[in-house]
C-alpha cells in the first residue's frame, strides 16, 4: 500500500497543479470536460445519489442479509459478502441455444426499435460476432467499434445461460450504436463516456425484463432480481462511494503529500458515509463488519490512471433507467428520438441529448426521480417476492 500511496498522492498532486494552472472550477470540471457534460449535472447526479441511492442501497443489503441468513445460515454479514450469490434454488439449469438467443435479442430490440433490431441481425448474418467459448480465447466480451466503415466487432464466450443472452444484448447494443454514430466522422463517431453505454444498457434491460417474465419460479425470479441489483449498485452506489474517496485525497492533497494511512481513513469514511456506521459499532449499516477493508482503495487502477472517471458509470445505469420508463409512458416517436440521441455520436453534450426526451438531468430531481424509478422498483420487486417466499419478514 506505500507505493500505491506514493502513486496516489503523486498524481493527486498533479491533478492540482494542472487544474490551478489551466484555472478549472473544481475538482471534477476537467474530467467533466473530456465526458462532455456541464458540472452542474455531475453535482447534481452526486446529490442525488447521497439523498435517494444510499437509502435504497442500505435496503438492499438489509434485504440480501435477511435472505443468506435464512437459507444459508449467514451468522455475520461482512463486506466481503456483498456480491454473494443467492442460492435458493428454483433456478433452470437448461442451456439456451445461439439461435434461441439471437430470436431473445431480436424481439427485445424490436420492441423499442425495429430499425436497431435489424442492425443487430445484420451483424449476426455478416458473421461479426465471435460466439463461442475455445480453448486459448480471450475471456470476457466487448465490441470493438474500430472505425467508420470497418466495424463493429464483438467477441463473445457464448455457453448458453441467461448471462451470456444478455450479453449479447449489451455487447450488440455498442455494435449498433456504433454503427448508428458512424456518420459523424472518424473523430467525432465515439459517443462521451456519459452517453457511450445507453444503447448497451437499454438493449440489455428489455432482454432481461423478457428473460425474467420467462422464469420457471419465484425462486429463479428472485435470483435474477437479486443479480440485477447487484450490478446496478456496484455501478452507481459504489463508484460514486469512489468519487467520494477521491474527492476527499484531492481536497487532502493540497496540503502536502499522503501517506497510506491518511488514505486508509479516507477509504474508511467514505465507506461509512455511503454504507453506514457498521453494525458491530453500534451503527445503522446493513454489514456486521468492515473488517480488513481499509487497504482496498489501493486495487483500484482508475484513481491512478483516470482521476474522477468513475462517476461516469452510475451515468448510464441512471440514464438508461429513466429513459425505460420515458419508453414505458411516452412510447410514440420514442425511436426516433432514441435513434436521433444514438446517432449523435460525440457532437452533443449530455443535456442537449436528452433534451428531446424532456428530461433535464441539471434539475435536482432528475437523478432521485432515476434512482427510485430504476433501482427502487428493482429492489420493490426484490423484496416482494422474498416475503413471499418467507425469507424477509
Amino acid at each position: 500500500s506505500r507505493t500505491a500511496a506514493l502513486s496516489l498522492s503523486s498524481v493527486a498532486g498533479g491533478w492540482l497543479i494542472e487544474n490551478k494552472e489551466r484555472k478549472y472550477i473544481n475538482l471534477r470540471s476537467r474530467r467533466n470536460l473530456d465526458n462532455n457534460c456541464p458540472d452542474e449535472v455531475v453535482d447534481s447526479l452526486l446529490v442525488g445519489v447521497r439523498s435517494a441511492g444510499i437509502p435504497l442501497c442500505k435496503r438492499f443489503y438489509t434485504l440480501k442479509k435477511g435472505i443468506l441468513q435464512k437459507t444459508q445460515g449467514l451468522e455475520k454479514f461482512r463486506w466481503s459478502d456483498r456480491n454473494a450469490p443467492i442460492d435458493i434454488g428454483g433456478v433452470s439449469n437448461e442451456k439456451i441455444s445461439w439461435e434461441a438467443a439471437v430470436a431473445m435479442v431480436k424481439k427485445g430490440y424490436n420492441q423499442f426499435s425495429p430499425k436497431m433490431s435489424e442492425m443487430f441481425v445484420s451483424m449476426v448474418e455478416e458473421k461479426r460476432i465471435d460466439v463461442p467459448a475455445a480453448n486459448g480465447k480471450k475471456g470476457g466480451a466487448y465490441c470493438a467499434g474500430v472505425i467508420p466503415g470497418v466495424g463493429p466487432f464483438q467477441l463473445l464466450n457464448f455457453d448458453g445461460t441467461k448471462q451470456d443472452v444478455a450479453t449479447l444484448a449489451h455487447e450488440s447494443g455498442h455494435g449498433v450504436h456504433d454503427i448508428l454514430a458512424y456518420e459523424q466522422g472518424y473523430l467525432q463517431y465515439h459517443p462521451p463516456l456519459t452517453l457511450a453505454e445507453t444503447a448497451s444498457i437499454f438493449g440489455e434491460m428489455i432482454v432481461f425484463r423478457d428473460l425474467l417474465a420467462q422464469s420457471s419460479s419465484k425462486e429463479e425470479e428472485l435470483t435474477l432480481l437479486m443479480s440485477k441489483i447487484d450490478d446496478v449498485v456496484n455501478s452507481v452506489v459504489r463508484q460514486c462511494s469512489f468519487d467520494r474517496f477521491e474527492e476527499l485525497v484531492h481536497t487532502a492533497r493540497e496540503k502536502g503529500e499522503l501517506s497510506a494511512d491518511e488514505l486508509d481513513e479516507y477509504w474508511m469514511s467514505a465507506l461509512r458515509e455511503y454504507y453506514g456506521k457498521e453494525g458491530d459499532a453500534g451503527g445503522d449499516s446493513p454489514f456486521d463488519s468492515y473488517e480488513n477493508t481499509s487497504h482496498l482503495w489501493s486495487y483500484v487502477p482508475h484513481f491512478h490512471h483516470v482521476p474522477f472517471y468513475v462517476y461516469s458509470y452510475a451515468f448510464a445505469d441512471l440514464v438508461v433507467g429513466t429513459l425505460y420508463n420515458n419508453f414505458l409512458t411516452n412510447k410514440e416517436g420514442f425511436e426516433g428520438r432514441l435513434l436521433a440521441l444514438l446517432s449523435a455520436g460525440g457532437t452533443k453534450d449530455f443535456s442537449n441529448a436528452l433534451g428531446p426526451f424532456g428530461l433535464d438531468p441539471t434539475s435536482s430531481t432528475f437523478w432521485t426521480e432515476a434512482l427510485t424509478a430504476h433501482l427502487g422498483e428493482l429492489v420493490n420487486e426484490a423484496e416482494k417476492i422474498a416475503k413471499e417466499l418467507g425469507y424477509v419478514e
